[in-house]
């Protein structure tokens, strides 16, 4: 595994991207990247790179908004991935719980979540992870990445209530456009439920139930954040895929 180590992105002369390597040793969270808008829906999510004549780049700004033409206001849409981690082992009680691998089970499901992220395009800028070994393991079996992301483990993420969660969110720099958070339950299940929103949740579709009725090891959710991560709240995202390792299977992918 790579920690902290990515891909900086800023604008370049007459509108086009420069891309840079680099480490870092700390935890700063990639200040330097830029955030972009998708021209539409359907071509959300998109990975900074050889497809941005598709998207429109935004020079870096303050705030989730900024002004367009004719004096409009742009939302800056942000792609948020919660991952729980796959499922782990109870083999040896005396184990501490934070010592805790996956199981064979846990492991080809994060792997098979790995091919389901690849195939839908789902690449964050930078990766959150609980330091437990059991949600380490699970991002280590994501690699390798097509462009690797600027990976922060973090000691606060284990057994994280969600106003841990969405503390280390609206720490993420401004310019960034994805984050995946991989951590635990019931953590979770209740910040997606929140960041979901009560409304969406008791009118929503087939996403929306199947989130209301659980967060199973090894799941994904994919929420669009419009505005900034330091404003994130509840009812701050909309739910736009939920995808569990038992969906995968029947799918075909296992």
């Amino acid at each position: 595994m790579v920690i902290c180590r990515g891909l900086i992105c800023r604008s370049g002369p007459h509108g086009y991207i420069e891309r840079e390597r680099f480490s870092l040793q700390g935890p700063k969270l990639g200040t330097r990247q830029v955030a972009v808008i998708p021209i539409t829906v359907a071509q959300w999510p998109m990975r900074l790179g050889p497809h941005m004549q598709r998207e429109k780049v935004l020079e870096r700004h303050k705030g989730g908004t900024r002004r367009g033409g004719r004096g409009r206001m742009i939302s800056i849409m942000r792609q948020l991935l919660l991952l729980r981690h796959a499922k782990s082992t109870w083999d040896n009680a005396a184990m501490p719980d934070r010592d805790r691998p996956l199981n064979a089970r846990g492991r080809r499901a994060a792997a098979v979540m790995r091919q389901a992220m690849h195939d839908l395009g789902l690449l964050p800028d930078v990766v959150l992870v609980s330091t437990a070994r059991r949600t380490m393991e699970t991002l280590e079996l994501l690699e390798p990445w097509d462009d690797t992301p600027l990976i922060e483990p973090m000691d606060s993420l284990y057994l994280a209530d969600p106003a841990q969660l969405t503390a280390a969110l609206h720490g993420v720099a401004e310019t960034v456009r994805s984050v995946l958070l991989i951590g635990h339950n019931p953590g979770m299940h209740d910040l997606a439920l929140g960041l979901a929103g009560p409304r969406s949740i008791q009118g929503g579709g087939e996403n929306e139930r199947a989130l209301a009725a659980g967060f199973p090891t090894g799941t994904l959710a994919e929420f669009v954040v419009t505005g900034s991560w330091r404003d994130l709240r509840e009812s701050g995202g909309r739910l736009v895929r939920f995808l569990t390792p038992r969906m995968l299977e029947g799918a075909g992918l296992s």
